[in-house]
């Protein structure tokens, strides 16, 4: 991880003492410096040992024969007309050339070697005696006669005797050739070959050697960009030897002849590749910096091109390609060097370009020298100086870019090593033993070790036991990146926890270590809040409930499982007249009564302000029930001491049998309904309900309900009944009545309405209904109004949560402007809880439903709690008065008051009432004393089916009570005047 191999770099001679300072000196300065000067001075004074005399050059005539048609007397005939020339350039043909020139005899009267030097030159043959007698004929496979190939051409050995002699030869070349005739004295000839060959075994020794040197540099230091290099270095070996015109040689071997063309595209194409990669991955930053990305990938596109054209075109279609795109390729390169050298004058980048100028003079020689038979390099020496300086300018270049990639390693070492040092999180180097090899500060002050003092604890001695295994499990690969460690405790007991990230590298574990005892009791924490409640410590709501579907998951029959739910009474009391703090002492101290009667295994959780359940495991019925009377008894008898004052909390609880398979939410909703009805159980704290107990029954059949309610589409099953509202004062003379909904079951059986309803509000499919029943209700109304002539209002119950909902509001008002002429007819009902919820909201709806001509009801009034404050602000057109004290009002005085209150407050706000839930004549008597306006009840009529309701003359038609009747007759006969003295009407009848 944190390894240190390399120091900053430094002058060799700063670790030298004084006494070998001069000896380093004489070897690393001296003595290259003199070998450098000997070296120039002879390169000046001294002459070479391959020193010889230039070979004489002969004009020659030339002649191309395209059709390869002429026999060579008839070749030697047209010669005899042609001017003469010091060369001729083939211009890439590849049929035969017909030359003619004469040979003079030599200055020491030796044999004469004629050479023509084309390295092109493919087959060559000569003639003597105007073409009638062959000499000789060579090729690059073999030789015959007098022609031999030698260097990088032909040779044509001539005796003396044979002296003077007009030759006539015939070649056939191929790329492009420049034919030329030298004259050599065998002494001197021999000399050139000599220094042909040295200049071979020059620049193929000192390229070699250097490509070697690269390549063991790259394997030693294991870089790619090495091998590009000598890749580099071998294709300038290769384009090297095509330009001193060897390269059908490699080493010790010689290339066969139809190899050499696809072995020459090949190399072309290879190299141009290379030249541009390897400039690409030297200068990839500065050319980052230069931009021109465009120029950049057409030099990657035409290198691709150009190997294509190597594969596909033959060698004379190959070259002008070659040459064009070359062309193309220096001129981008020379640009980005421009701009490179522009924006970064380094060492390398000069170096480079140095050597990129050696290479593109040679290139643009060869191309010129093809084209327009211009050559300026045309001597082994200067080919063979040419290919080792680029070669070694280069080579600088790439040795200035190691040594500046070196000082910016050296650089990145020391800002790592100040790092290292400096950084908060604790880096270590331990060895296979866990013994400390290399710390920083921080670790030493994690792990409490004196800074400056030998390390002379292990790993282990640090952490609790199993510390190095973690660690070994971690750099191994099967323990994951990291793992947290619990430290040795210290004098207070408190054990700190870490985190360890670690690595194996040349033998070491490195790795970094943090104290992460605040995050870890951080997490550990909010852990426990995620499950527990912050302020008794008890289980919240999530935790209490993974404790029961883990109870539920692993019960089985010989395994008892109880739930109870425990709400206090008059606890709110405390909060809003002492304040929460103490609510707050009060709850903890409950808390820690239940926590004491609970066994181990048993689990109390909170799951509201003042509600609670509590878990029984491997608990029987009976024992769980004497718990909870114990828990009673503690909670509600015993005072909760807060300061100066004693608070008194009373409590019931419901006690439910857990069945094996019961989902979470049944339990709870079960023992839920179990403490509600301990609680309306005055004298009785604890209600129980067996595994047997109809409450289970009843909740199945509810889930049941709500998986059905719970489609997209409206089940099927679903109608309404119509229960007639009867007018005290007028009985015969109205027809009005309330829509009820109805649904039946698999069996045809009907299913209470309750249930549906509040099976709907929980699936959230109530709104669904409503828009259902409204629709339904408007289109029988339109379809069927000229049968209800004494229909002045038609009752609709909506529910709360489709009042709140924007989408039933948007298209209740939609059905409603469908039915316009029957909206006067409909009278919303609306429960007063929901209407005060948000009187606002609950204004404006009745405000857009009066404006239609609809009418408003206020249902369930006077079971609320602001009813008579709030009624002003609704300008409802009716109150129905809650079925709890019309039932009650003939045994409780109080509830015949607050009838009669509710029945004159509506007369003074020009509102109707409406009583409901009337069961017998006694209450229709009181109610009409009271100047109750209608009734709704079973003594009237039970709910009944639309068809029923059609057919009857008034609501008074369904009576078949007989006290009933002579009431209904009596008002008949005489009519009752209204409370207020007359015949009343108000807007609804």
């Amino acid at each position: 991880m944190w390894l240190f191999h390399a120091d900053t770099p430094k002058k060799l001679s700063d670790n030298l003492k004084p006494r070998d300072w001069l000896g380093f000196y004489f070897s690393v300065v001296l003595v290259p410096a003199l070998v450098v000067l000997f070296t120039i001075l002879a390169f000046v004074t001294l002459d070479s040992r391959f020193g010889h005399r230039d070979p004489v050059s002969s004009p020659l005539q030339v002649l191309s024969d395209p059709e390869q048609s002429l026999a060579p007397e008839q070749a030697f005939q047209k010669l005899m007309d042609a001017p003469h020339k010091a060369y001729q350039n083939t211009q890439l043909l590849e049929t035969p050339f017909w030359f003619s020139f004469m040979v003079l005899p030599a200055a020491d009267s030796g044999t004469v070697q004629v050479e023509l030097p084309s390295r092109h030159a493919q087959q060559v043959s000569c003639w003597a005696d105007q073409g009638r007698r062959l000499l000789g004929s060579g090729s690059r496979t073999g030789n015959d006669g007098q022609v031999k190939a030698e260097k990088t051409g032909f040779i044509l050995s001539l005796a003396p005797q044979a002296l003077p002699v007009s030759v006539l030869c015939k070649g056939v070349f191929s790329g492009p050739a420049r034919i030329s005739v030298r004259q050599w004295s065998i002494p001197d000839f021999e000399q050139s070959q000599k220094e042909f060959y040295r200049g071979i075994g020059l620049m193929e020794g000192g390229l070699l050697t250097l490509t070697l040197f690269v390549l063991v540099a790259a394997l030693i230091n294991r870089e790619w960009m090495y091998v590009l290099f000598a890749v580099w270095l071998l294709g300038n070996l290769r384009l090297g030897a095509n330009a001193m015109g060897w390269d059908a040689h490699w080493l010790i071997w010689t290339i066969p002849n139809q190899w050499l063309p696809w072995l020459r595209k090949l190399t072309f194409a290879t190299y141009y590749i290379v030249t541009f990669t390897l400039f690409g991955r030297l200068f990839q930053n500065e050319l980052k910096q230069v931009g021109f990305v465009f120029l950049q990938n057409v030099l990657r596109w035409l290198g691709g091109l150009l190997l294509v054209a190597a594969l596909l075109l033959s060698y004379q279609r190959f070259l002008p390609v070659l040459w064009c795109w070359t062309v193309a390729g220096i001129l981008i390169l020379i640009f980005l060097l421009a701009r490179i050298v522009w924006k970064a004058r380094t060492r390398a980048v000069l170096w480079y370009c140095a050597s990129m100028f050696v290479v593109l003079f040679t290139r643009v020689d060869e191309v010129v020298a093809a084209a327009f038979g211009i050559k300026t390099l045309d001597e082994v020496p200067n080919n063979v100086i040419v290919a080792l300086l680029s070669s070694l300018m280069a080579s600088f270049a790439f040795a200035e870019q190691m040594r500046a990639g070196k000082r910016e390693l050296a650089l990145v070492q020391a800002e790592l090593r100040t790092t290292y040092e400096v950084t908060p999180i604790g880096l270590f180097t331990l060895s296979a033993d866990g013994s400390f090899v290399r710390t920083n500060p921080a670790l030493e002050k994690i792990l409490g070790h004196d800074a400056g003092t030998p390390w002379l604890k292990k790993w282990d001695d640090y952490f609790q036991p199993g510390a190095h295994d973690k660690l070994w499990r971690i750099v191994s690969g099967s323990g994951g990146n990291e793992a947290e460690l619990r430290g040795v405790a210290d004098a207070s007991g408190r054990a700190s926890t870490y985190l360890v990230t670690a690595t194996f590298a040349n033998g070491r574990i490195e790795g970094s270590l943090q104290d992460i005892s605040d995050r870890s009791d951080a997490v550990e924490r909010l852990r426990f809040l995620a499950e527990h409640d912050p302020l008794t410590g008890v289980l919240n709501r999530r935790g209490i409930e993974i404790m029961l579907e883990r109870a539920i998951a692993r019960q089985c029959d010989e395994r008892p499982l109880a739930l109870a739910y425990l709400d206090l009474d008059r606890f709110k009391l405390i909060n809003d007249l002492f304040g929460h703090q103490s609510g707050d002492e009060v709850l903890k101290q409950l808390c820690e009564r239940v926590e004491q009667s609970l066994g181990e295994g048993n689990h109390i959780g909170r799951i509201g302000g003042d509600e609670f359940i509590i878990l029984f495991q491997d608990v029987e019925i009976g024992a769980a029930t004497k718990i909870c009377s114990a828990i009673i008894q503690k909670i509600s008898y015993q005072s909760y001491h807060i300061g100066a004052r004693a608070f008194q909390v009373k409590g019931s609880i419901g006690l439910v049998e857990v069945d094996a398979g019961m989902r979470v939410q049944d339990a709870i909703s079960a023992a839920d309904r179990a403490c509600r009805e301990a609680k309306k159980a005055h004298n009785e704290h604890i209600v129980v309900y067996h595994k047997n107990a109809p409450v289970f029954r009843e909740r199945l059949e509810e889930l049941s309900l709500i998986e059905r309610l719970g489609g997209e589409f409206l089940p099927s099953g679903l109608f309404v009944e119509m229960q007639p509202i009867m007018s005290l004062q007028h009985p015969e003379d109205s027809l009005n009545f309330e829509v009820l909904l109805r649904l039946r079951d698999a069996d045809n059986k009907v299913v209470p309405a309750t249930r549906v309803i509040a099976a709907a509000e929980e699936n959230g499919s109530i709104a669904v209904i409503d828009r259902w029943v409204m629709a339904t209700v408007l289109e029988w109304l339109d379809q069927h109004q000229a049968q209800l002539p004494l229909t002045k209002f038609v009752c609709v119950n909506l529910s709360g949560a489709s009042l709140n909902d924007e989408k039933f509001i948007q298209d209740l008002f939609v059905i409603l402007e469908k039915h316009l002429r029957v909206v006067p007819l409909l009278c919303i009902e609306v429960t007063e809880s929901v209407a005060l919820h948000d009187l606002d909201h609950t204004s404006r709806i009745i405000e857009r439903l009066q404006a239609l001509g609809a009418k408003v009801a206020l249902d369930d009034f006077g079971a609320g709690y602001t009813s008579f404050t709030y009624l002003k602000s609704l300008s409802a057109d009716a109150l129905k008065i809650d079925g709890a004290f019309i039932q009650s009002m003939n045994m409780h005085p109080a509830n015949e008051a607050i009838v009669e209150a509710i029945v004159e407050l509506a007369r003074n706000l020009g509102m109707k009432s409406i009583a409901e839930w009337v069961e017998d004549c006694a209450m229709i008597e009181a109610l009409a004393k009271l100047g109750v306006d209608y009734v709704q009840g079973f003594i009237v009529a039970k709910p009944q089916s639309p068809d029923a309701i059609l057919q009857a003359s008034s609501a008074a038609s369904f009576i078949t009570d007989p006290d009933v009747a002579r009431f209904v007759a009596a008002r008949r006969k005489g009519g009752v005047e209204s409370a207020d003295g007359g015949k009343w009407s108000s807007k609804l009848h």
